[in-house]
């Protein structure tokens, strides 16, 4: 895997670009069968969700099989590593790249520590009503409301969420307090429109408690690398385009019209700083056997309860 850092044309860091290769498939998978999703950690079944006809969310059932692939975080690493979200992401990106239960997979991705649930807040809700509010109830099956909340609001924990008192609680609280708490790590899911949690169940919850923004280090895929040259290219040429028709139009009129760099150089550099960072939709592998396979994991986790409600 190649990593790079992503930053501004002003120079503030972004994330980390992750160039994935020789990883056809990834220990943590998407599958799908029609509107009905499965996702599996090797064999493991860690969320079954079925997407309603209407499109207004998702029926989801959360298995106990999920595991981490960070490895515990000491605090004295915390302290070490405070405030810097970038030397925590080249952190990241090596357990993400190490493990095999990971969701990285062929391709580019984005490592940022740039989230959309970061805007949303309102300015009299406290940090605790804000992100408690993102946190998606349920256990083990609960609701995705994508007609209340859109545009990926939602933050779906992969396990339960601690409460306050839990040790690991604790110990994270006073992190918190410190401003060295560690970030937590989401994964983007287009086909469930919201945010999993990848690592970090404990210390979102601290931040809850403390009512403190949480550090988040949010994983996602971008433009494939093919896409990524042709697109480059064009933007390059669209570019030169300008500059060669403002320089026409100086050649007419004069030096008195601007050679065009002010405004064809800032759209450049916003394109090709997009190419490196937006979204692309999550890959959702056929799942071997599609519905008949999907109904009997389905029995097989939920012990034969009659889900999902029909």
């Amino acid at each position: 895997m190649q990593r790079s850092d992503v930053r501004r044309d002003d120079g503030t860091w972004v994330g980390l670009s992750l160039d994935v290769r020789g990883r056809p498939r990834p220990g943590l998978c998407v599958f799908s069968a029609g509107s009905r999703l499965l996702i599996s950690q090797q064999s493991r079944p860690v969320l079954l969700a079925v997407v309603d006809e209407q499109l207004d969310g998702v029926d989801f059932w959360r298995t106990e099989e999920y595991r981490s692939f960070v490895p515990p975080l000491r605090a004295d690493v915390a302290r070490a590593l405070a405030g810097s979200r970038q030397r925590w992401a080249h952190r990241f990106a090596q357990y993400l790249a190490d493990s095999p239960e990971s969701p990285l997979h062929e391709g580019r991705w984005l490592l940022s520590c740039e989230s959309p649930l970061q805007h949303w807040r309102h300015a009299g809700e406290s940090h605790a009503e804000y992100w408690g509010s993102m946190l998606v109830d349920g256990h083990p099956e609960g609701y995705l409301d994508w007609f209340f909340h859109a545009t990926s609001w939602e933050v779906l924990p992969l396990r339960p969420m601690p409460g306050a008192q839990d040790s690991r609680v604790k110990a994270y609280r006073k992190q918190a307090r410190e401003g060295t708490l560690p970030p937590v790590l989401l994964w983007w899911v287009s086909g469930l429109d919201c945010h999993l949690i990848l690592d970090g169940h404990a210390r979102l919850a601290a931040a809850v408690a403390e009512s403190v923004e949480p550090p988040l280090l949010q994983l996602h895929r971008t433009v494939p690398r093919d896409v990524l040259a042709e697109r480059t290219d064009e933007a390059v040429a669209s570019y030169e385009g300008e500059l060669a028709r403002f320089a026409r139009l100086r050649a007419v009129h004069g030096p008195t019209v601007p050679d065009g760099a002010d405004t064809a150089g800032p759209q450049l550099a916003r394109l090709l700083h997009d190419l490196n960072t937006v979204a692309q939709p999550t890959w959702a592998w056929p799942l071997p056997g599609g519905e008949d396979q999907w109904r009997r994991t389905a029995r097989e986790v939920t012990a034969d309860r009659e889900w999902p409600p029909s």
